[in-house]
């Protein structure tokens, strides 16, 4: 499989790439700095250094040429503004699934977030509310495309505790709680291999459930 990852230096972007290449898949991961690359080709991918908040969709789609599958995981980061999280986690994912119908790549994967469908607290700022109207306009202008075979996952909160592969993966709504950025990424490897997860919105914690029958159950 050729997979691009928008976001490819990102806690999950790596992990993802290294999943999918040590498995054989050629995998491209998408970077604004360019001191990013080592990391990229250490994980076994190769970067394409494009920023994804001033690129055109067709600078993007060459970088998609020949891919079989686009997934998002990019995200403007911890100590961003309102501004960026609109840029990023809204607009580049569209810019994502532009570029994506100009190369002719239907399979997408979103990685989007737990809490899009409720308002936001207000104690939590408006930082907060700023990524979860973000993520939301994201999900919504996704699921409006008809060009994408699209599945959206809405991790949890993330940790870096190692994977334990065991998950819950279901529909909204699903109970908060927490899932390891590891596990995370196995389970879009699992997507990735299975088509009838397409046109699913999936909520992700820890669980009882192996990765592979989780996804299968949901597919």
């Amino acid at each position: 499989m050729q997979v691009v990852i928008a976001g490819g230096h990102g806690k999950i972007g790596l992990r993802l790439a290294a999943l999918l290449a040590g498995r054989g898949d050629v995998v491209t991961g998408v970077v604004r700095n360019p001191d990013h690359r080592p990391d990229l080709e250490r994980a076994g991918a190769t970067a394409a250094v494009l920023d994804l908040e001033a690129a055109r969709a067709d600078e993007l789609a060459a970088v998609l040429a020949g891919a079989d599958a686009v997934v998002f995981a990019a995200g403007a980061g911890p100590g961003s503004g309102v501004a960026r999280k609109d840029t990023v986690d809204r607009a580049a994912a569209l810019l994502l699934a532009d570029a994506a119908r100009i190369a002719g790549v239907r399979r997408y994967l979103l990685v989007s977030s737990t809490g899009v469908d409720e308002p936001a607290a207000p104690d939590r700022g408006e930082v907060w509310a700023a990524y979860i109207a973000a993520k939301k306009a994201a999900e919504d202008a996704i699921r409006a495309a008809d060009h994408l075979d699209w599945t959206i996952l809405r991790p949890g909160s993330l940790t870096d505790d190692p994977g334990v592969g065991r998950v819950l993966l279901a529909p909204p709504p699903v109970p908060r709680g927490s899932v390891t950025r590891d596990d995370t990424a196995a389970v879009l490897v699992a997507l990735l291999d299975a088509p009838g997860s397409a046109g699913k919105v999936l909520e992700l914690r820890e669980g009882e459930s192996d990765v592979h029958e989780a996804v299968a159950g949901v597919s």
